[in-house]
């Protein structure tokens, strides 16, 4: 008789336990994570366009060609954008040793084409992070590339200042790391800058 109590005892205090972590707990940080100011981040921080369609996530880097936009930082992995900007590939790096050629090739390849845009060629717009995926760049990386972002929109480069400064996240609880600027955010509010300036016409 002890044994088969301490059995039924044993059975039940699992169930207690399975329904505190596989049921209450799960709906209760899913409850937490849908309130207002957590939705956002809870739901990916995914970005809309005018139309609203997704064009990526403002936590993962993208890769943007054009001179009209601001360039982010070289990634080892595909970025996946539009329709499929939830669906953004793996994180890495290229694990490539600093002697291997094919590293060299691509940071001399992208020092030259910078050097061609007459843009210094800082760190963050020549190697690509650990990660692969930080969608941030320097405050000297996005002042580097004003002239040409300014030019090809027609503007004056100190028009776009204001959204590089609206766009500057500070250090990590104000001490670790550097301030630096995220190029989704930054690039789609030069668009709908753009649109809102055409629309006033």
């Amino acid at each position: 008789m002890y044994l088969l109590r301490e059995v039924v005892r044993a059975i039940r205090i699992t169930l207690v336990f399975w329904v505190i972590t596989a049921i209450i707990y799960p709906v209760l940080i899913l409850l937490v994570a849908q309130v207002p100011f957590l939705q956002e981040k809870a739901n990916g921080s995914i970005m809309h366009d005018i139309q609203g369609q997704p064009i990526g996530s403002a936590l993962i880097g993208q890769q943007f060609k054009s001179d009209r936009y601001f360039h982010g930082r070289p990634s080892a992995v595909k970025y996946s954008q539009g329709k499929d900007a939830r669906q953004t590939g793996i994180s890495g790096a290229s694990n490539l040793a600093p002697s291997n050629p094919g590293l060299l090739k691509r940071v001399e390849e992208t020092a030259n084409k910078l050097a061609d845009e007459n843009i210094q060629p800082t760190a963050d717009l020549i190697y690509t992070s650990g990660s692969g995926l930080d969608p941030h760049i320097s405050l000297k990386a996005t002042q580097q590339q004003l002239t040409r972002v300014a030019n090809a929109r027609g503007v004056r480069p100190e028009e776009l200042l204001p959204l590089i400064s609206k766009y500057t996240e500070g250090r990590f609880v104000g001490i670790f790391g550097e301030p630096g600027v995220n190029v989704l955010k930054l690039n789609y509010a030069l668009d709908l800058d753009e649109f809102n300036r055409k629309q006033s016409k």
